[in-house]
């Protein structure tokens, strides 16, 4: 008869169902409820996007370094470098998909705010960092994982989202869902055979003279004019902080004191 037999596919689909409720309970951790909160929305390109809006200084290759525990180490692939000249700054939320997730419509400090924060920053090899095959690019989590630190990758992303109130469209909430879904912990895991996770070495810092890196910073303010005031007037200039690779300059910077802030706005050379 129909009616039974419409019956029993009712009854098959609610067990299906049934049974894929518990699988989701049995898989969920802790870590998949850092997802909460987050806007659930298509991305969207409300002003045209380009690079140079999202300026950033080569110094922060340093501070990568230093939270790395004094290893240039490439978390996507766990790979340790000889040297950060073989390495690229890497955003995990790429600057074209923050774009499109809501800096689109975020003011230019905002921007310069994000291009910097150590926060979204690792270190890559060019053949992942850049656009190729099987590379990461602007993808967004949906498009690209790491072969290596998934559970890290996937609760940076999370978290810098939320910092910068960016949206995640449906196939990356999914893939972050399912990702944090199994994770036991979401510590970066660091190089060596023991795979500990790495903690920031207090003896490394973002001004110390790093014997890898391509630019090293002045240890104090006395040392940032030989740095970076090549004609030796006292001063630091835009054209020698951009030869220099420093600008744009923030406050805090050792070179910001010695440079002039026209218009006052904690960032010279923009």
């Amino acid at each position: 008869m129909k009616w039974m037999r419409s019956l029993r596919r009712r009854m098959t689909a609610i067990l299906f169902a049934a049974a894929a409720a518990v699988a989701m309970t049995a898989s969920h951790s802790p870590a998949a409820d850092r997802l909460h909160g987050l806007t659930v929305a298509p991305e969207h390109r409300c002003t045209p996007y380009n690079r140079r809006d999202y300026p950033y200084p080569q110094s922060v290759e340093a501070r990568i370094v230093a939270t790395q525990g004094g290893h240039v180490y490439g978390s996507y692939t766990g790979r340790t470098f000889a040297s950060a000249r073989e390495t690229d700054i890497e955003h995990i939320v790429s600057l074209s998909e923050a774009h499109d997730s809501g800096l689109c419509a975020a003011d230019a400090a905002t921007r310069r705010r994000f291009a910097s924060d150590p926060l979204n920053l690792t270190l890559a090899a060019p053949a992942v960092n850049r656009c190729g095959s099987g590379a990461k690019c602007g993808h967004d989590a949906a498009g690209w994982l790491p072969p290596m630190n998934r559970c890290w990758f996937a609760d940076r992303v999370v978290t810098v989202k939320r910092k910068y109130d960016l949206s995640v469209d449906r196939r990356e909430a999914a893939t972050l869902q399912s990702v944090l879904a199994h994770c036991d912990t979401i510590e970066m895991i660091g190089p060596g055979p023991t795979g500990d996770p790495i903690t920031p070495d207090p003896a490394v810092t973002a001004i110390s003279g790093h014997p890898d890196l391509s630019r090293q910073a002045p240890s104090d303010e006395t040392d940032a004019l030989d740095h970076w005031d090549d004609n030796h007037n006292g001063r630091i200039t835009c054209k020698e902080a951009r030869r220099h690779d420093i600008a744009p300059v923030p406050r805090g910077h050792p070179a910001y004191p010695f440079m002039r802030d026209a218009d006052g706005d904690g960032v010279v050379c923009e």
